[in-house]
Formats: structure tokens, sequence, C-alpha cells
């Protein structure tokens, strides 16, 4: 598989990563397909394993999973969210937290941690000072680094614009953004990948499919069902599944390819669930960049909504209950 350098980190990475948001265990056997769906992704090249507290028990169990890995790895996880209630300002609490996250994950250090939705006020209150940036936890990420806890410092987060903003202070290794560069929503362009590429971060890209919104066909709901979606949207999926039936690419794939076709992007991160799904998302990815005239055909439908209506649920919800739009229907 392709490895591209994470900014100025010196790190290599696999262009697929593995995301730890569904690798968590309701079974044993959930468990045991877990630890099987994280050894097949190493095993075709991946190198790159991404959890967070906030995932259920992800950590718990890729450290399960990780214990006895057929191969290197560089390993990332979050701060934020634990110990409930949560307060981003209290520094011991925050330092406790990234001590569980080792432990669960058995390890001495994480090569990578991410300041969790730091540009989000409603979601953890992290900065005493807004305007600039600045609160506990920048200390005691330092601290972490002196200690050899951590090796970078990341943030990672689903804005379009204020995750720019905290970009711009130079204080930090890689960015994550989420839910704003995919096939059909590309607001990162704007702010988020310009600005990280002028700091020399590592750009990582999460939610390639959209939290399944692009991980399969919705047709029928497209056509005549989705009440939710504005006929912007309605008429972009319409041309986009056009497209699929004329030049026979199969959406998810289209949606990985569409992501690692940027140079600028260091890596993307795949939910894999199962070894089918990893197998499948790593076949994709070796297929490489797409060409030219796909690409730029993909940006006119992208062109036909520019920016994400503010009536539309974050998540498209297909086959899931509408809970209101916006940020509101997250919950």
């Amino acid at each position: 598989m392709e490895k591209r350098r994470l900014g100025g980190t010196g790190l290599e990475v696999s262009v697929v990563g593995m995301g730890g948001l569904f690798i968590s265990r309701r079974g044993q056997e959930d468990r045991a397909e877990a630890r099987r769906a994280v050894h097949r992704a190493i095993e075709l090249g991946v190198n790159y394993v991404d959890t967070a507290p906030s995932y259920q028990d992800s950590e718990e169990v890729l450290g399960y999973a990780l214990a006895d890995a057929p191969g290197p790895f560089i390993l990332s996880t979050k701060i934020g969210g634990r110990p409930q209630p949560f307060n981003p300002r209290d520094k011991a609490a925050l330092r406790g937290s990234v001590k569980e996250s080792l432990r669960l994950l058995r390890r001495d250090r994480v090569d990578v941690l991410f300041v969790h939705e730091p540009d989000r006020p409603g979601q953890y209150d992290w900065w005493s000072d807004w305007d600039n940036f600045h609160g506990p936890v920048e200390d005691l990420l330092s601290e972490l680094k002196a200690e050899g806890l951590i090796r970078f410092t990341a943030l990672g987060g689903t804005t379009a614009y204020e995750l720019a903003r905290i970009v711009a202070t130079s204080r930090y290794d890689i960015v994550l953004t989420a839910l704003n560069y995919s096939l059909l929503w590309r607001e990162a362009e704007i702010a988020i990948l310009p600005e990280a590429k002028r700091q020399g971060m590592g750009i990582i890209i999460g939610s390639p499919f959209h939290q399944g919104a692009l991980a399969r066909r919705y047709d029928e709901q497209v056509s005549s069902g989705a009440p939710w979606l504005s006929p912007p949207r309605r008429e972009q999926y319409r041309r986009l599944y056009a497209v699929i039936d004329e030049i026979g690419i199969p959406l998810p794939e289209l949606a990985l390819r569409f992501v690692i076709s940027n140079p600028d992007i260091s890596m993307t991160l795949m939910g894999a669930r199962s070894v089918a799904e990893v197998e499948a998302n790593v076949n994709a990815a070796t297929k490489g960049p797409l060409p030219p005239d796909v690409l730029a055909r993909l940006r006119e439908i992208a062109d036909l909504v520019p920016f994400r209506p503010f009536e539309e649920p974050f998540s498209l919800p297909f086959e899931r209950p509408f809970r209101g739009p916006g940020p509101a229907s997250r919950g």
C-alpha cells in the first residue's frame, strides 16, 4: 500500500488507516472479530490505528487486538470526554485520562495524542482564552511530550472554519478533519486544508463515507423518500449515482479513492468492522487516485451544493430516525 509522509513528523503512514470508532466489544465474538480485522489490516499494509476514550470500549478492545499485532504500527488516541463529569480545564484529570488510555491500550506511550473536538465549545469547553486558544491542555501536552508518553500532538474536529483558526496557531503537528471532505462535502477545502498545508501539518481525513451516507447507494430514498434531503442535495445524489452507473466504480471505492486523490492528504481512516470490510477498503486504496476526468466530473457534482444547507442533518440519517436539522441531529 502507498505510504505518505505525515506532515513534519517524519512518520510514513499508509494512505488508509484503521479507525477505531466501530471497533468495540458487544460480545466475545465481536472482540475476536475486531482482532481479526485489525490483524488483517496490518497484514495488508495498514500501519496506523486510531481510537478515542469516547469510542465506547474501543481502547480496551484495540489493546487486546494489538497485543500480538503481526507488524509495526502507529497508534493514536484522543483526550476528551473522560472522566465524567468531564472538565476540560482540570489538568490533573486530563493526565489521569491519558494514563487510563495507556493502560487500556497496553502501551507505555502513544505516537499521536489528539485534542478531541477543540473547535466546538458546545461539546468541550477546552479554552480559557477562546480568542487565542489557550488552556491547561496545552501545558499537559508539553509535559507528556517531555516525559516520552506521547510523540506528537494533534487536533481532531468537525467544523469547517473554527478548526482552521486553531490550526493556524502552529502549536500542533497533525490535524484530523471529519465530515467535511468527501465526494459531496468539500467545505474543508476552503480553510482547513490550505491552512494545514501552510503549517506543514499532517492531514488526516475522517469519515470518507460520511458515516454511511456514501458507504452504499440509497436509490429509493433519493428518488422518492428522505424528506429532509434538500432539492439540490437530492439532485447531487442522482447525478452521482448516474456517474457511478456509467464508469462502473462502486460507491465505496469511489469515495475512498476520491480522498486519496488529493496529494496534500496524508491518510484517510476507514471504519471497518470486519475482515471483509478491511479487505474491500484496502483493495480500493491500492487502485490509487482517480483519473483526472473522473475527478473533474465529481467536482461539477460537488459544486451543486458548495455549502451544507442550514437545515441538513450533520450526518444524513438514511435508514435512521430523523432528529432534526443541523448539529442537533448528531445525538
